[in-house]
């Protein structure tokens, strides 16, 4: 093996050997003494309360030597499984190097340990060809960051968590599982997108099953379309064959070109045959500016009777949503097959940002930067915000989208 693999081999031989000392001393109070080891008729008897004396030290010593020596036919095994080259002659060297100690081999330990040390293993590398290893659909702890981070996005909450636990726990669904957010910019579709990554991934966005496209990024140029649509459709079917769940995450949906939402449509469409079964663990998030002021209206509304904006329903806002989405005009998301063809499982609108919303980000703003705040300071950043209607100033038309930046002006 290369030199690189020598911090990694000490590494985990270290940890081979405590973990194999663990297993070999483990026990619970009140339960019989493990077997004797096959040092235990070297000891010798030993005074109760007395030292373990000389013949017990060289016991010990022999043991913790063939543990060793062990601890290194471990780390061959797990190192062959990750990198394939050098693996036959070291195997032979550790063999001849293992001879003294004979009875320590595999069917002593067991085959258990290799499968218990190559799975711990692979929970801190990138161990398996599918990245489904890396996989952690944590549907708990995406609740519970939404329920504490995300600010004023009641029906944002709810709706993603029921969809993705629902559409995980189906045995076999028939098509991909696709939301599209819809809201003003800043009032938290890419910060759900990310949490969703992070919870469903180990690795979050930097997961090879996960797939982040911004359109004026990667699609800038509409005389490359052709060229685009085969990119994409080669990416989507690759991820979809390397991992058995994947998510793709779509920004600025809206500025998609028409033949780029008719590359995805094969792969959201509905699936009644085995053969399409690659399609059938994928996740789409499509995020757009369309429909904002819809949503905004409908919470205007709502401040103006006196209603709580907790009383607005998915059905009312998202009928107005779909509605807009279809009348709007050259609009090529809007009037796409997505949407006629009633793919879009779920249309999540996210409602607009109040002054005490804007508040709560700075104060998650401080707090992720270690730094100390006082209420006369979050209301200080809230302040510096642009707040719409003319009239009522209730929405801020940022949303939280520049909070973070804004504290750098209370640094020292």
């Amino acid at each position: 093996m290369g030199q690189g693999r020598l911090p990694a081999r000490r590494g985990l031989g270290c940890c081979v050997l405590v973990l194999l000392l663990l297993l070999e001393g483990s026990g619970r109070p009140g339960t019989p003494p493990p077997p004797r080891g096959p040092w235990a008729e070297e000891q010798g008897p030993v005074p109760e309360g007395g030292s373990w004396g000389r013949a017990r030290y060289e016991a010990v010593k022999k043991h913790l030597g063939a543990v060793g020596a062990l601890s290194k036919q471990y780390w061959q095994y797990v190192a062959c499984k990750v990198w394939q080259e050098g693996c036959e002659e070291e195997k032979e060297q550790e063999e001849r190097e293992l001879l003294p100690f004979p009875g320590w081999g595999f069917p002593l330990v067991g085959q258990d340990y290799l499968e218990i040390l190559s799975a711990w293993y692979c929970s801190f590398g990138k161990c398996c060809e599918t990245g489904d290893c890396r996989i952690t659909n944590n549907i708990t702890g995406l609740e519970a960051d939404l329920r504490g981070q995300l600010h004023g996005q009641h029906l944002a909450k709810e709706v993603v968590v029921r969809a993705l636990q629902g559409f995980l726990q189906s045995p076999r669904p028939q098509k991909a599982l696709v939301l599209s957010f819809h809201g003003w910019s800043g009032t938290g579709k890419n910060f759900v997108a990310r949490l969703v990554a992070s919870h469903l991934y180990r690795d979050g966005l930097k997961s090879e099953c996960v797939r982040v496209f911004v359109s004026l990024l990667h699609f800038p140029h509409h005389n490359y379309v052709e060229s685009y649509k085969a990119q994409l459709q080669r990416q989507l079917s690759e991820t979809l064959r390397r991992c058995r769940q994947a998510l793709f995450i779509f920004d600025e949906a809206e500025k998609l070109h028409s033949s780029l939402l008719d590359a995805i449509r094969p792969f959201v469409a509905l699936h009644h045959n085995r053969g399409q079964a690659d399609h059938q663990r994928a996740i789409f998030l499509f995020l757009s500016n369309l429909g904002g002021n819809t949503i905004n209206e409908v919470a205007l509304d709502f401040w103006r009777a006196g209603r709580a904006r907790e009383e607005i329903s998915m059905e009312l806002l998202e009928q107005r949503l779909r509605l807009e989405l279809q009348e709007a005009a050259e609009n090529s998301y809007a009037h796409s097959h997505l949407l006629r063809e009633q793919l879009i499982d779920f249309v999540v609108p996210f409602l607009p940002l109040e002054y005490h919303h804007v508040k709560l980000c700075a104060r998650d703003a401080f707090l992720a930067r270690g730094l100390p705040y006082t209420e006369a300071m979050l209301d200080e950043v809230a302040q510096m915000m642009v707040f719409v209607p003319k009239e009522e100033k209730l929405f801020s038309a940022q949303g939280c989208k520049s909070v973070p930046q804004r504290i750098n002006y209370f640094l020292p």
